[in-house]
């Protein structure tokens, strides 16, 4: 990587491209301030930094894009992160609701020999332990088709590919009943008031609430 950046920097263009769907919408200021947990005037003043190094592009009342440069640098890190999580997860034996605060962390390790060497140590994993693809060296990475259980009719049947929401309690939950990337489900019924999803899973039916439908994606 030819720019070297800070921690805080690269924090902000991981945020901004999560928040832009990959670079594909602009973002406003008060959602990026919230994102990394800021005042507003701190956000706008990282936006202009970012913006001199070619890594963000700021249009007033529109909003802030993230340039190609600026993609490159977040999914560096984006790669790093989720490398770190899978050797946790696979290697050191934490669990799935563990290890994203330690990630956090190891993805500013500035060594790419290292990060060349951990994918190649743990076989070239293509997704994290929460489903989530791993870009390559180039940056590049392959979603498969896919929806959150939310959006899905009664009786469709698919398999969950990953997790949105990397929140530690609904990790658990999410263990408790069984639905992890790679598990077969079927929505069985859906609750008018509430918008609640009986889904079958481990062939047992559970019920899960709309907030926690909408974490679970599952390959359409």
């Amino acid at each position: 990587m030819s720019t070297e950046l800070s921690f805080t920097e690269e924090n902000y263009l991981k945020a901004i491209y999560h928040l832009s769907a990959g670079g594909e919408k602009a973002v406003q200021t008060n959602e990026i301030a919230e994102a990394v947990s800021t005042r507003a005037a701190s956000a706008t003043d990282m936006i202009k930094k970012l913006s001199t190094k070619d890594l963000l592009h700021h249009e007033k009342y529109y909003g802030v894009t993230i340039t190609s440069r600026g993609k490159h640098h977040a999914l560096h890190v984006i790669r790093k992160h989720r490398l770190w999580e899978t050797f946790l997860v696979h290697k050191l034996g934490f669990t799935w609701d563990e290890v994203h605060e330690v990630a956090e962390q190891l993805e500013h390790i500035k060594s790419d020999l290292l990060i060349s060497k951990l994918d190649e140590f743990l076989g070239f994993p293509k997704e994290d332990p929460h489903g989530d693809p791993i870009p390559d060296g180039k940056g590049r990475f392959k979603v498969a088709p896919q929806k959150s259980l939310d959006q899905l009719a009664v009786g469709y049947q698919g398999v969950i590919v990953s997790v949105k929401d990397t929140d530690a309690t609904l990790l658990k939950f999410l263990d408790k009943i069984g639905a992890r990337p790679g598990k077969k489900i079927k929505v069985l019924d859906r609750e008018a008031y509430d918008q609640s999803v009986e889904i079958m899973i481990n062939n047992r039916p559970v019920f899960v609430s709309k907030e926690v439908s909408q974490n679970i994606l599952v390959a359409v």
